[in-house]
């Protein structure tokens, strides 16, 4: 199972990257998080529908910090996960 999340609310410079980091990788997921242009935050992961619902419910709770405004969420074609390796931060330095 593929999702894509977009997260708004107050979720830049609060750790919230890192947050979904140690979630995803504690559920052995595949995928990406990263801080859009606009303010919010924006993540593809896959794996295991139980784990992506876990998973789901942290990003509607939020790291210690972070206000969660509002979790947008789709399922990708599996086809998306092809290029998906270990769960990473993308633009963090």
């Amino acid at each position: 199972m593929v999702l894509h999340f977009l997260i708004r609310g107050r979720v830049q410079g609060v750790g919230f990257r890192w947050f979904v980091h140690r979630e995803a990788a504690e559920l052995s997921l595949r995928g990406w998080v990263r801080n859009t242009d606009t303010g919010e935050v924006e993540v593809l992961v896959a794996g295991d529908p139980t784990a992506l619902a876990d998973l789901r419910t942290e990003l509607h709770k939020g790291s210690r910090g972070s206000r969660v405004d509002k979790v947008i969420e789709h399922e990708l074609d599996e086809s998306e996960a092809a290029s998906l390796t270990a769960f990473k931060i993308e633009g963090a330095w």
